[in-house]
């Protein structure tokens, strides 16, 4: 058995799944992971940590140290250059993962899912969680490549934020003076609004990794020029991050369901043949 993340940058494989992988990790089965991107740009959270010439080179170590906290079997670099947001000039690079030719990226990844043979596929949702035009790529290059593989791999599933969970991670942003994600105007890369988070009544998986809160927060801590000492998510309480992060969620979009109609699945393996 293996699981395969398909994921834009280094940190999206804590937020999005960090806890289900690790989880599956400790269980036996090898997770895979591809990097779309470097993240060779973008924010930083120190400029003692890294400068934007050293950047890549920074953020490929946080991604080998968090990988090494979340139990992951093996990562592959898709090879892309990081994007950056519609109308940045990372945007418009020639070697961005933006700018990248749709069938080239999915021969890219349809050769690793011939050699890796996952039976599960993780990607982001088809809005890219946030409007990232990255993530948004993400998700048609996995989608891409998983029907090309021609059945070969079970289940499609994106990561899910319910829009619940959002609420709750608003409170405790506001709670601790930091202005949370659904106050800030968020668009696509046609300008169009983005509404976070998945409804409720949508998610059909939630994976309890309540067992795996300790390494998935080290994976958070891992990528320092993105989380520093004074993020939110490095300063939560230890109660704070357990009610918010003890599940992690997903929409099967492809293949067969591990639960019956109107239940939540609690396995991304259940609905899959032995």
């Amino acid at each position: 058995m293996t699981i395969l993340a398909v994921l834009p940058h280094p940190d999206d494989e804590t937020f999005m799944s960090g806890g289900t992988l690790a989880h599956y990790a400790a269980r036996g089965v090898r997770t895979v992971l591809v990097m779309c991107t470097g993240g060779e740009a973008g924010e930083i959270s120190d400029a003692a940590l890294a400068t934007p010439e050293t950047l890549g080179d920074v953020r490929a170590r946080e991604l080998a140290v968090s990988v090494k906290a979340l139990g992951i079997s093996h990562v592959v670099a898709l090879g892309y250059r990081y994007s950056g947001m519609a109308g940045t000039p990372e945007n418009a690079h020639a070697e961005s993962f933006h700018q990248a030719e749709l069938d080239e990226a999915v021969a890219r990844l349809l050769e690793v899912i011939r050699q890796e043979r996952p039976r599960v596929m993780i990607c982001p949702n088809e809005q890219g969680d946030y409007g990232h035009p990255d993530h948004v790529k993400a998700n048609r290059v996995a989608r891409g490549a998983f029907r090309a593989a021609g059945g070969a791999v079970g289940n499609l599933y994106y990561g899910a934020f319910p829009r619940s969970q959002m609420e709750r991670f608003g409170a405790a942003m506001r709670e601790m003076g930091e202005q949370p994600f659904d106050e800030r105007r968020l668009v696509d890369a046609e300008g169009r609004p983005v509404e976070l988070g998945t409804p409720d009544e949508l998610v059909t998986t939630a994976i309890d990794i309540s067992a795996q809160l300790e390494r998935k927060r080290a994976s958070f801590a891992a990528h320092a020029t993105q989380f520093g000492g004074a993020s939110p998510l490095m300063r939560m309480d230890d109660e704070t991050f357990r009610s918010l992060w003890s599940h992690e969620h997903f929409l099967l979009v492809e293949g067969p369901r591990g639960a019956p109609d109107g239940e939540r699945e609690s396995d991304l393996l259940a609905g899959l043949p032995g």
